[in-house]
């Protein structure tokens, strides 16, 4: 066996030695960084060929999608399916490919550098400190003076021990020198030979497959050099047709072109009209206008997303106008707005005014049935006026909310397998989720988890706060509260079934919520808590008339009585009374702990005038946390003993924020309390001039649309519009709606 390193110059310690040793060291180094660099390769191979077949079945899929999509074509789908499924094993082949690599390459050299190069690294420390210290112990020798007999001793005997160490040391150096030289070899051939191994049979099982498939392949071959026959004769039928058709004269019937009143598409009328612009210049553009869907729409572009011009044509006249210098003009007005437009002609201008009429007489017999099937489809945690067309400027969606979302700790991860980069969320529970945990979200339905996008879907200001507000740590520091005392583990991703079985476990039994581990706060806490919480009582009667306030007195001083004992009591703490409590506190960690241990979103405080937790969000002045209540089902109607619901409590207090919320969720503005007034009422009384815009607006375009018979529909676009400004002020700018409070206290 060839020696890089000889043993009798290791304990000459020469020169040769020293100079065999470097280049040694060099070498190893130089190695150390060849194989480092080879396995970072590999595993980017890896990881990008696990993206080719990521990719790959994507393709696959599509594949398969064009062959559902051609099931009248025998041919088609009986050849793309065929080649879906070959394509699907080269995809396993693949896989497999790659796993061997992992083996081979990847683990195989890095276990080599760990392990074998580590214990080199080793020797050399220990080598060169030895050789350091018999350098220091040869020196001190030297240096010693004959006639100091006892230093001579001391010097001799350091050295000898030294010397002896050294040669220990050494030899165990150059004998790991020696070995991992011969070792190197045997590693680096044995993990290549594995590596070509691993493609030989994937190339075979490769080349196994498509001799299968090519008879199949050349068949069709024949097949399609008849289908390019017939193509030809098709192609030849059709340039006579359409020279037919060429011929023919339509300058006399250029209308035809452009309307069609009976269009199968649903289309009743398009074609280009000037419209005049809204702007102090009044100028006039040619756009392409169509009547569909019983709206006016219009497009500069083909690719445009439609602008819609009137909502709904029930709402809106048509007339002639004579009066302006343009020829062929007529207007278009809904209660909101006029749009004045202008034809080609005189012909397409009643063709275009008997359209409108059309569809304005069709709307009032179709418009009922469609607004009962959108009624039935609406989601009742979203109220009946919710937009589903909000503006993008004005609603966070796609990456804005995926980043202040995923930057809340422990989202960037999903909240129940730990999948990075999760794309979905629970509105409700405030987590992060990834696709297919999503997928089994949504079939627990919705009393348990909403499920939304945070890429696709439109986020208001208001929810996206709550999800900030909450987050996977501190949802799973509560669901999964006993998991390790119970010896569960985590589903990984890509577990289906053990998915679906504990997040069933987590959310709806309930199973790993620890019992016993109900927070409650300090007394001292509770303390300011009872005193803020009397505090608002006190404000919210200021604000009443004076029979109101002789009448409420003694029962609010009773109360307070009552409500300081429930709070300090901490016997009887529940869970319905712990998220009463953190409602005020606005505190959503403590909703959810306690909504977790079964506390009744609902449950009212029979101590405290039958008030709810939502009635306690708005009491605390929170807005997300009104949210949050409403998101688990708070019952937004639900009202105390004294007749008051949340929007009642919220118009006593000014609190605009919460009023536009509650209107937005369905709350009943007509509902009155035991003194016969309703929250608009209250508003005119205190003056309080948003709260009475917002009712007033509320009212109006409930009216309307009970009057048109559009049930379930947003309504008017002003009022969606003045209602989103009012949800994006009290979410991001809420001191612009403190003004009232603001005024109030100047007085």
């Amino acid at each position: 066996m060839k020696m890089t390193v000889d043993f009798e110059e290791c304990l000459k310690d020469s020169p040769r030695f020293r100079a065999a040793l470097e280049e040694v060291e060099g070498d190893v180094a130089e190695l150390e960084l060849k194989l480092d660099k080879l396995v970072k390769l590999c595993i980017a191979m890896i990881d990008t060929g696990k993206a080719f077949c990521v990719a790959n079945k994507q393709f696959m899929n599509g594949i398969r999608d064009l062959a559902q999509y051609s099931s009248n074509d025998a041919v088609v789908e009986t050849s793309l399916t065929k080649f879906s499924d070959s394509l699907q094993e080269m995809i396993n082949f693949h896989t497999i490919l790659f796993d061997q690599t992992q083996r081979s390459i990847k683990a195989q050299l890095q276990n080599f550098v760990k392990e074998d190069l580590r214990k080199f690294k080793d020797a050399k420390k220990q080598f060169e400190k030895v050789s350091e210290e018999k350098e220091n112990a040869l020196v001190k020798n030297a240096q010693v003076q004959r006639n100091k007999q006892h230093e001579v001793e001391e010097a001799t005997n350091i050295l000898t021990a030294t010397r002896k160490c050294f040669r220990h040391i050494a030899l165990d150096y150059v004998l790991q020198i020696n070995v991992l030289q011969s070792k190197r070899r045997s590693e680096i051939l044995k993990s290549m030979l594995s590596f070509m191994y691993a493609h030989l049979a994937f190339f075979h099982q490769g080349y196994d497959l498509f001799s299968e498939l090519g008879p199949y392949m050349k068949d069709l071959g024949a097949q399609l050099d008849r289908l390019v026959v017939d193509a030809a004769k098709e192609k030849r039928e059709m340039e006579q047709k359409h020279s037919t058709i060429q011929q023919k004269d339509f300058s006399n019937d250029d209308s035809k072109l452009e309307y069609n009143v009976d269009a199968a598409n649903g289309i009743v009328m398009e074609g280009y009209l000037f419209k005049r612009a809204s702007n102090a210049f009044k100028t006039w553009n040619r756009r392409w206008f169509s009547i569909q869907n019983n709206q006016l729409v219009y497009q500069k572009k083909f690719k445009d997303n439609p602008t819609v011009v009137v909502e709904d044509l029930r709402l809106c006249t048509v007339k002639h106008c004579e009066d302006i210098e343009r020829r062929f003009c007529f207007e278009v007005v809904s209660p909101t707005k006029s749009c004045m437009l202008q034809a080609d002609s005189e012909k397409l201008r009643q063709a275009w005014i008997k359209a409108v009429q059309t569809s304005i007489a069709t709307a009032y017999r179709e418009k009922g049935d469609e607004s009962e099937k959108l009624d039935k489809k609406s989601s009742p945690s979203t109220g009946s006026l919710d937009s589903g067309n909000e503006s993008k400027d004005k609603l966070l969606k796609g990456e804005s909310a995926l980043q202040r979302v995923q930057c809340i700790p422990g989202n960037a991860s999903c909240c129940d397998c730990g999948l990075a980069d999760p794309r979905w969320a629970s509105i409700n529970l405030g987590i992060t989720l990834c696709i297919e945990c999503s997928g089994i979200h949504r079939s627990l339905g919705v009393h348990f988890s909403k499920v939304r996008s945070l890429t696709l879907d439109t986020w208001e200001p208001e929810l996206l706060k709550l999800m900030c507000e909450l987050g996977n740590d501190v949802i799973n520091r509560v669901y999964e509260a006993n998991l390790e005392k119970m010896g569960i583990k985590k589903p990984h991703p890509g577990q289906r079934q053990e998915k679906e079985a504990y997040i069933r476990a987590k959310y709806v039994e309930r199973k790993f919520v620890d019992k016993y581990s109900m927070s409650s706060s300090p007394p001292e806490q509770e303390k300011k808590i009872v005193s803020k919480s009397c505090e608002e009582k006190r404000l919210s009667m200021s604000k009443l008339g004076p029979s109101e306030q002789i009448r409420a007195s003694p029962q609010s001083s009773e109360a307070e009585r009552q409500d300081s004992s429930v709070f300090l009591d901490s016997k009887h703490f529940n869970p319905g009374l712990q998220l009463y409590r953190a409602s005020y506190e606005k505190n959503l960690p403590k909703m959810a702990e306690a909504l977790a241990h079964g506390a009744d979103v609902n449950w009212s405080n029979s101590e405290e005038n039958k008030a709810t937790p939502l009635i306690q969000a708005v009491l605390g002045g929170s807005l997300v946390t009104c949210e949050f209540l409403l998101q688990n089902g708070a019952n937004v109607n639900q009202r105390d003993v004294q007749g008051r619901g949340p929007l009642h409590h919220a118009t006593v207090l000014g609190h605009t924020g919460q009023v536009c919320l509650f209107l937005k969720r369905g709350a009943n503005q007509h509902a009155t309390d035991e003194e016969g007034k309703d929250p608009l009422s209250i508003a005119v009384e205190a003056a309080n001039a948003d709260i009475v815009t917002l009712l007033r607006l509320a009212r109006m375009n409930e009216e309307m649309r009970e009057s048109e018979g559009l049930y379930g529909q947003p309504g008017d676009e002003t009022y969606q519009d003045i209602f989103r400004d009012f949800s994006q002020m009290a979410s991001n700018n809420p001191e612009k709606l403190n003004r009232f409070q603001q005024d109030s206290q100047k007085f």
